[in-house]
């Protein structure tokens, strides 16, 4: 890592910045209270969130259970639709937003709010720009999948799907940065009552659209559309109603000229990498999915990955929520210039990582019956179900610690670690094991799970390995480069530290 420009800035921001709470050069072990006192904080955030997520799971169950009882076409037709959306779409603009959280929960810890505004306007545009290039493809998606020689009936109805949830890309441009923005202030409840809400309208809903006025897979698509705006609805209301909407007028503009372009270079530097780490991990259960159809008796591979997916996708609920927590909470110490207690909220973090992977674990070994059970009554799907869920547990392990690990570098600014992370231990570690597994020693299924259990315990060591070696009273001078400086009231100093930023390597692997 090249330290040469916080080097340079070094003796300056130390004679400038205020002397921290907690002195750098004497840290202090924590005491119990203080423990007690960090969970709690990170409860807060974290229990609405969890609640959100759920719901969410619920709303997607609930659409691919209408696809189910339109019949098997649409079943088929819309999970490809889903999987592809996922992969084109939804994954880049969910990684993207991730790039405006170091910097809003810095600079909400240091109350730069012009930035946060400025960031929060800026992350809406680039998102509505990644929206173009995806509406093509969404809108190409017959002839693509065509081309890869699909089922022309299958590809037709997921066809349908894509094109009609066009709309929910221009809502989840704005949806998604309202939630990283709120979430930065700590108004996590207005977040999961709106999520709420607008899910209890989804299931009449969708059947309404789907089956009483016949519309089939658009409208589920349709549906879909409308619980995401009714979601945004919600957020909006209440943030006119409380007053936290941030202000429409800023003296910088959201294409600024000249040295203020720096700002734009800082966000694209943590967008762009935090994107990465989403979607590499992100993809690599599509290729576990795609590996699954060239196994022996591909119908019943196939059939249990789908039902591994869903799995993890229930478990991620509990470190997804746990990561933004506590990027929150390091973002937010770290702009208040306090790396002592950042450095308590990753560990108390960590520690709560290991014990939501326990429970995870036990879950699924005792309910693995019930919950193979729940999705198909053929033995033999549900016998590979039971061998495979154990696994998953195992994966849990590992899978918690890396989320909540890279949360922890997202609130440090530190997104282009948790990219590598996450190639190293998906790509150069569990693609290997997962085919040499799978095809070569004859492990069919669970070989892919051996290579997802490798993969996520790479990516726990190697997260709390850079965590532990974080020198956190660094990362606090680091904060003051990126956020240290009102965004409207002095723009000389802001472009400077942005620049100087923007020229970090900020990676510790």
């Amino acid at each position: 890592m090249s330290s040469t420009p916080l080097s340079r800035s070094h003796t300056h921001i130390c004679d400038t910045i205020m002397a921290p709470t907690d002195h750098p050069h004497s840290p202090k072990q924590p005491s119990m209270k203080q423990i007690v006192e960090e969970a709690k904080q990170l409860k807060e955030i974290f229990i609405p969130l969890t609640t959100m997520h759920l719901i969410t799971y619920l709303r997607s169950m609930t659409s691919v259970l209408c696809m189910g009882k339109l019949g098997s076409l649409e079943l088929a037709g819309g999970a490809l639709a889903i999987g592809f959306t996922n992969i084109t779409g939804y994954s880049l603009l969910s990684g993207l937003t991730l790039g405006m959280e170091p910097i809003c929960s810095q600079a909400f810890g240091s109350q730069n709010l012009n930035l946060v505004h400025l960031t929060l306007r800026r992350t809406i545009l680039l998102l509505l720009f990644t929206s173009l290039p995806v509406s093509l493809l969404w809108l190409n998606l017959q002839p693509i999948l065509v081309f890869f020689r699909q089922d022309p009936s299958i590809t037709k109805m997921a066809s349908l799907y894509s094109v009609f949830a066009l709309p929910d890309l221009i809502i989840n441009s704005f949806l998604h940065p309202l939630r990283i923005y709120l979430r930065c202030r700590g108004n996590t409840a207005p977040l999961m009552w709106s999520t709420t809400i607008a899910v209890i309208f989804h299931v009449p809903l969708t059947f309404l659209l789907a089956f009483v006025l016949k519309l089939g897979i658009p409208g589920i698509a349709i549906a879909s559309c409308c619980t995401n705006l009714n979601t945004l609805i919600f957020l909006l209301m209440y943030m006119l109603y409380t007053g936290s909407c941030p202000p429409t007028g800023c003296k910088q503009d959201l294409i600024s000229k000249g040295d203020n372009n720096g700002h734009w270079i800082t966000l694209l530097r943590l967008a762009l990498p935090s994107c990465v780490g989403v979607c590499l991990e992100w993809w690599w259960y599509e290729f576990m999915t795609l590996s699954a159809g060239y196994l022996p008796d591909p119908h019943v591979t196939v059939a249990v990955a789908a039902i591994v997916i869903q799995t993890t996708s229930l478990l991620y609920a509990f470190p997804v929520a746990l990561s933004a927590s506590v990027s929150t909470r390091v973002g937010t110490e770290l702009g208040s210039r306090k790396p002592s207690q950042a450095h308590l909220a990753a560990l108390v973090a960590m520690v709560l990582a290991f014990g939501i992977s326990l429970v995870g674990l036990v879950w699924t070994i005792v309910g693995r019956r019930l919950w193979g059970q729940a999705f198909s009554t053929d033995e033999e799907i549900l016998k590979l179900t039971m061998q495979v869920l154990p696994v998953i547990g195992l994966c849990e392990l590992g899978n918690c610690p890396q989320t909540t690990g890279c949360g922890v570098l997202r609130g440090s600014a530190r997104p282009n670690t948790g990219a590598r992370i996450n190639l190293i231990s998906f790509y150069l570690v569990g693609s290997p094991i997962a085919l040499i597994m799978a095809f070569t020693f004859q492990f069919g299924f669970l070989g892919l799970c051996y290579g997802l259990l490798g993969a996520q315990i790479a990516a726990a060591l190697m997260a709390f390995t850079v965590i532990w070696n974080t020198n956190w009273e660094e990362e606090a001078l680091k904060a003051k480069l990126l956020v240290g400086t009102d965004a409207c009231e002095n723009r000389d100093d802001t472009s400077k530290a942005d620049t100087d930023f923007s020229k970090e390597d900020h990676t510790e692997v």
